[in-house]
This record gives structure tokens, sequence and C-alpha cells, in this order.
């Protein structure tokens, strides 16, 4: 009770800028703990699909199938591209263009990379959001917390009373800014850590199922072997 009571007086008496911080510190904390939620929803259930999704594509019979089953699974739209993109660069022919004379190989390659290079980034997106939130709440409860000195300094000098006791109390409250900024920045740091992992391991399957892909597209067509026939000797002699 004592501790909360200590931080309501110090928010009740600070000015606006400490609140002003405050506000910020607490806008940080919900962005990072919405986005964590949700971008943990979103990466563990691609990564318990993927295995399932990509072992359903290879047990169908055609290209076309194999994307159609796997867009069934990937319910988060991660691998189901780098297929439609495949499928896609594998059926384009159109004479007369630019496109035409690439050939096959290179244009499915560049077709997978794209695709590799969307999925990434749907996958990474947010990051960048609890690697600000991370490395900037700690110095924005500084920013308060020394601002809370100034303040609280300023207030003693003009009163005149500048015993221990009265020095402490205001200090130690503006302290609490610092502890604000880490209590938001640690969790941001951990979410950081736990989904750039879950992120870099459905890259890697992402990285062998475009190579597999590739390998598939672009590998040659061996020709039918025509029917062996046996001649007869000609039963006739010149």
């Amino acid at each position: 009770m004592a501790g909360s009571s200590g931080i309501i007086h110090y928010l009740q008496s600070s000015d606006a800028i400490t609140h002003g911080v405050a506000y910020v510190l607490l806008a940080m904390s919900i962005a990072s703990w919405c986005f964590l939620i949700v971008k943990s929803w979103i990466l563990t259930r691609a990564k318990r699909q993927a295995s399932r999704a990509i072992a359903r594509f290879w047990q169908a019979s055609t290209l076309s199938e194999g994307v159609s089953a796997l867009k069934q699974v990937d319910r988060e739209r991660v691998f189901a591209p780098l297929a439609e993109a495949a499928l896609h660069a594998a059926e384009v022919d159109i004479p007369g263009v630019l496109l035409a004379r690439v050939e096959r190989s290179e244009r499915v390659l560049r077709a997978l990379r794209q695709a590799l290079n969307a999925s990434q980034r749907r996958l990474e997106f947010g990051q960048v959001l609890l690697a600000s939130v991370g490395s900037t709440a700690p110095f924005v409860g500084l920013l308060g917390t020394v601002w809370g000195i100034y303040h609280a300094l300023g207030s003693i000098a003009a009163s005149g009373q500048a015993q221990i006791e009265n020095v402490a109390g205001p200090v130690g409250e503006a302290l609490i800014m610092t502890a604000f900024g880490l209590v938001v920045a640690i969790p941001a740091v951990l979410a950081y850590n736990v989904l750039g992992r879950l992120v870099r391991q459905l890259s890697e399957e992402l990285d062998g199922f475009a190579h597999d892909l590739h390998a598939y597209v672009c590998a040659p067509i061996e020709p039918a072997q025509p029917p062996v026939r046996v001649q007869q000797a000609s039963t006739h002699q010149a």
C-alpha cells in the first residue's frame, strides 16, 4: 500500500512532462503486449501447420492439386504463395515478350525468390516494434526519472528545506519512472528473442521448400521410350 500511495502521490504531484513520459511508456507497453499475443498465435500456428502442409503438398499427384491441398492446410499463407508462384511461372508461355526469352529455370527461380521474400517479410512484420520498445523504453523511463529529480530538487530549493528526509522522498519517487521503463522493456526483449527464433525456423523451412519446388518444376522431363520392334528375318531369299 505504501508503494502504491507513493506512485500515486508522485503522479499527482508531477507536471505535464512526467505525465507525458508515463503515457508514452503505457502506450509502448500496450502495443508490445498486443503484438506479442497476436504474433505468438500466428507464428505458433504456422509452425504447427508447416510439416503437415508440406506433406500434403508432396502427396498430391499434380502441381495444381498440390497447391490446392497446401492452401487448405496453410491457413497463415506462409508456404502457399511459393507453390502458387512456382505453378504460375511454370505455366507462363507468352511469345513475343521478354519473359518468353528467359529460361524456365531462371523464370521459376525469380518467381520463387519474390514469393520467398514476401513470406519472410510477412513473418518478420512487427519485429521492429519489439526491438524499438526493448531498446528505447529504459531511456524513456530514465528521462522521466531525470526530469522528476530536477523537478523535485527545484521544489525543495524553492522551499528552503534541504534536509535529507525532504530530498530522499521525491528522488525515490522519481526513480519509479526508471522502473516503469524496465518493466516495459524486459518483456519486449524476451518476446523479440522468442519470436525471432520461431521466424528463423520458419524461414529455414521456407528455404528448403523453395529449393525443392525449384528442383521439381525445373526437372527435365524424360521422353517416353519408343516401343522396341523386333525385326523378323525374311523367309524369302533372293
